[in-house]
């Protein structure tokens, strides 16, 4: 079901880890970011989008990882779209002996044999220097930073006021910072704060991409939650933060998550020490 937040701007939410695929009006079509996750999820809102009247005509992955670069045949063969950074790592990670199989090892079992995989990252680049998303709809800017992942960005819909987070500012799920990939991953999660606080005041409403569509407000107070917990899992000390016991049924697996994230954040203190 496709539930509108702003004026041409609508939210189609899967069921598993509560993915929000974003779904912008344009004048020939609909952009589509980060759909996913299941074949009849998809196949679901391709039949919305149909019944609608609008076509897709350009999609975009707000970051490579496995459920935010999917893609449906149901959804035809519109340009898809992500950073150059994103593109790259996709196009090796195609490249490589059985990547099918590791793509299907991290997927959650019970919906191994649910999620589409032949069209996964088939994304190209965005032109060089571009700072909006080359489409024939509202002016939607591209914000891309270091944080979370390899090339993630975040887009705001500028005349809807409306900013696409990808993986953060979520109200289920802790940051989850590259721990395992980069040099300065608490750094690089911070300076992706600091680049959504930027455009805070520009917006009216964002969708993380996990978990509830917020407010203004309710940026400014995700923003401020995320900035704590990555101080804390840099600095030490008590974690302030509702996500880790789970509020709802369902997502006490977060806690896990964050109690490894703690391990592998102390784990690079101590070797940076040595």
């Amino acid at each position: 079901m496709l539930t509108p937040i702003a004026d041409g701007v609508f939210v189609h939410q899967s069921d598993l880890l509560r993915n929000n695929t974003v779904v912008v009006s344009g004048d020939a079509g609909a952009l589509l970011v980060d759909p996913g996750i299941t074949d009849a999820e998809m196949s679901c809102l391709a039949d919305d989008l149909r019944a609608l009247g609008m076509p897709v005509v350009a999609g975009f992955a707000t970051h490579p990882d496995w459920d935010h670069a999917l893609w449906h045949p149901a959804l035809g063969g519109a340009p898809r779209y992500g950073t150059a950074e994103a593109t790259a790592f996709l196009r090796d990670l195609r490249t490589q002996p059985y990547w099918q199989q590791r793509f299907a090892d991290a997927l959650p079992p019970e919906i191994v044999t649910d999620v589409p995989i032949d069209l996964f990252g088939l994304i190209e680049a965005l032109p060089d220097g571009a700072s909006h998303l080359p489409w024939n709809g509202p002016a939607i800017r591209v914000l891309a930073h270091p944080a979370h992942a390899t090339g993630h960005a975040a887009l705001v819909v500028e005349g809807c006021r409306v900013l696409i987070a990808g993986d953060m500012l979520s109200d289920v799920l802790v940051p989850m910072p590259d721990l395992e990939g980069v040099d300065d991953p608490l750094g690089d999660y911070l300076a992706g704060l600091d680049a959504l606080a930027a455009v805070a005041d520009r917006v009216d409403a964002f969708v993380p991409g996990h978990g509830s569509v917020g407010d203004a407000a309710q940026l400014r107070r995700l923003l401020e939650l995320d900035r704590r917990y990555i101080h804390t899992l840099r600095d030490g000390g008590p974690f302030d933060d509702p996500r880790i016991d789970a509020p709802e049924p369902g997502w006490e697996w977060v806690g896990d998550l964050h109690a490894g994230q703690v391990e592998s954040a102390a784990r690079r203190g101590g070797d940076s020490a040595r």
